[in-house]
């Protein structure tokens, strides 16, 4: 996908903004490839099929959820067409300001906005499935990837720790009403105005379900009090945190696959954390 590209699916479906400056964005998500629209809008277009059902849902339930939630989040402007040689639907977006999260302590501000999505109204919202590659959802979908893993990274990692934990993941299930999750909560969706958490970018794995999978920032980014706090203020109970952890070790085991350091890490964290 190109800004040639996009500046034809502009002026072809919004001639309305045809004159404003298209360029990419420095970080483009994997789902989705995004564009600068002018200072205050954005495009995103799917990067593959798989992705492309989770445009209708943006734009169906971004404005609901905007609603009820205490920080700004990416919300739809306008629903684009497939068009130009281009085979899915597309969105242009708020852009919203703000830097990637680094080192910032924003687990009690992160824990927050968690509590207020997880109370916004869900019916009609949203059950875990292809869209969003299940988070929100039964664990063990993934049960023959991560063994497949553990036997890709052998004695590198501790499996018979890791199976222990992912044991207990999948045999636990979240016994209350869906809630909203958002799907992908990692840095790259998190935004800070360089001290606090300013916004919540990227919502197209959610959906209503099982909470479990927003919370493996716990171990891939927070340590120390950091995590203790995010932990704490979330007060959810001690199986929802057995099943992040699961959630993380899946994803982390196939980051060490791909040799990255991170991935080991996290291993290594979620295996050490005796806390919940």
């Amino acid at each position: 996908m190109t800004t040639e590209l996009v500046g034809r699916l502009i002026a072809d479906q919004f001639p309305q903004w045809a004159a404003l400056p298209i360029q990419p964005v420095a970080q483009s998500g994997w789902d989705n490839r995004t564009f600068h629209l002018g200072p205050a809008m954005s495009v995103r277009l799917p990067s593959a099929a798989r992705y492309a059902a989770q445009v209708a849902k943006e734009q169906r339930w971004l404005p609901h959820i905007a609603r009820h939630v205490p920080l700004p989040i990416t919300s739809p402007v306008a629903a684009g067409r497939p068009g130009c040689g281009y085979p899915f639907g597309w969105s242009v977006m708020t852009w919203l300001p703000g830097k990637t999260l680094t080192d910032e302590p924003v687990a009690a501000d992160l824990a927050d906005f968690l509590r207020a999505l997880h109370r916004v109204p869900t019916k009609g919202g949203p059950l875990p499935g292809a869209h969003n590659f299940h988070r929100g959802g039964d664990l063990r979908i993934y049960d023959q990837e991560l063994r497949h893993s553990l036997d890709q990274l052998g004695a590198n990692v501790d499996a018979e720790a890791v199976m222990r934990i992912w044991s207990r993941a999948c045999t636990s299930t979240w016994h209350h009403t869906p809630v909203w999750l958002h799907g992908d909560v990692a840095p790259g969706n998190l935004l800070t105005d360089g001290r606090k958490l300013s916004a919540v970018i990227d919502f197209g794995s959610c959906g209503i379900g099982d909470p479990a999978c927003d919370l493996t920032i716990a171990w891939t980014s927070f340590r120390g009090a950091e995590r203790a706090t995010f932990k704490d203020r979330l007060a959810l109970d001690p199986d929802t945190w057995t099943r992040a952890k699961g959630w993380a070790l899946w994803k982390a085991a196939l980051e060490a696959c791909k040799g990255s350091p991170d991935g080991y890490r996290v291993i290594t964290e979620v295996i050490g954390d005796n806390g919940r």
